[in-house]
């Protein structure tokens, strides 16, 4: 089903066409849908009737479904806020089994609160000390005001046309980003003609919206499990330099929204890719897919993963085969650094704003 959705979306052969051609009536609907959702959101904004969160929250979102870096760049402003002496949460709505292991992971020490309404989470988040939150895939959850809306914009996954789901990947056009505080441009693997057209395409959609450009670059290769070891979580050992990867033969594993940018990303490490075996987002691996995996990489092959996949694959992994490796993304700013400052130093005057003084 996975392989489908993505061929439907991107393809650009006869067949794909005439499957968006007959979804495109279904899109339609969707977008009237959309617009009055917004339309009603809107209004309540104007009368300022929308819910007043517990504590001041910085959304990370996007307009598709997944695979434009929500996580590491979530994880990446809680840093910042710590750094701005702030005492974040990591908010989400917790689908499939990996978000909130990840963000344990790449965040720790920080409450990661897991709740389905927003709000709600914001009252956990309180109620364990915390002073501010960022709210991971918000942008559509507008029952809870936020002091920023982030918004992701991946130039891997781009396409010049943007179609609303079902016959395409969109939840909102790309006007909604004119209600968001930045636009923020992530790059994996996406050549420079293409990340100048997202700028492009951005500027017209959204004059007055600011952007940035982040690159999400893989970080060095982990070990996640290997011959002889039983791991429940995941060592932070044994690690190689991106480098390691290059004229060595790998097997890749992705259950992510964009596993082709992995996949570049990978190759152009240096790696030599056998064979990628892809699922679909968040998929639960079971026994059997890491055997089907086990056999067909042999002993001497190195097995990689993303670190979101690494966390459901490390309990299954067997004691006897090739090692599993991982590899996270790493946010390195290319532009609009001084926007990214704004957008937590923002929130860091809402949170001190509600912070009380000392009698």
């Amino acid at each position: 089903m996975t392989a489908f959705v993505s061929y439907v979306w991107r393809s650009s052969s006869v067949g794909a066409r005439v499957a968006r051609l007959a979804l495109t009536p279904l899109s339609w609907l969707f977008g009237v849908m959309v617009a009055r959702r917004n339309a009603a959101f809107d209004a309540r904004v104007r009368r300022g009737t929308l819910a007043v969160p517990a504590l001041p929250a910085l959304s990370v979102g996007n307009l598709t479904v997944g695979g434009t870096g929500k996580t590491p760049v979530a994880s990446w402003f809680v840093d910042r806020l710590r750094a701005g002496g702030a005492s974040p949460a990591l908010v989400l709505r917790g689908y499939g089994d990996d978000e909130w292991r990840v963000h344990g992971l790449l965040t720790p020490g920080v409450p990661v609160v897991v709740a389905a309404e927003r709000a709600v989470g914001l009252v956990t988040a309180r109620n364990q000390q915390c002073d501010c939150a960022v709210l991971d895939d918000a942008f559509q959850h507008r029952q809870v005001a936020r002091t920023q809306d982030v918004v992701l914009v991946s130039a891997d996954a781009w396409q010049e046309r943007v179609r609303l789901l079902p016959s395409g990947p969109y939840r909102e056009p790309l006007e909604s980003l004119n209600r968001a505080s930045v636009a923020v441009i992530t790059v994996k693997a996406a050549s420079a003609d293409t990340v100048q057209a997202v700028w492009a395409a951005i500027r017209r959609a959204a004059p007055s919206v600011p952007i940035a450009q982040l690159r999400l670059a893989p970080s060095g290769v982990r070990l996640a499990a290997t011959i002889g070891v039983s791991a429940q979580s995941i060592p932070l050992g044994l690690q190689h330099d991106l480098a390691w990867l290059a004229g060595r033969e790998t097997v890749l594993i992705s259950a992510i929204a964009d596993p082709d940018a992995f996949g570049r990303q990978m190759a152009a490490a240096g790696a030599i890719v056998q064979y990628h075996a892809v699922y679909a987002d968040h998929y639960a691996f079971k026994a059997a897919d890491v055997s089907e995996i086990v056999a067909r990489a042999g002993p001497s092959v190195a097995v990689v993963c993303t670190l979101k996949d690494a966390v459901k694959l490390v309990s299954l992994w067997p004691r006897a085969g090739a090692a599993l490796w991982y590899v996270s993304q790493t946010v390195v700013v290319e532009q609009g650094a001084e926007i990214l400052e704004q957008v937590v130093a923002r929130v860091l005057g809402a949170r001190r704003a509600t912070i009380p003084t000392a009698g």
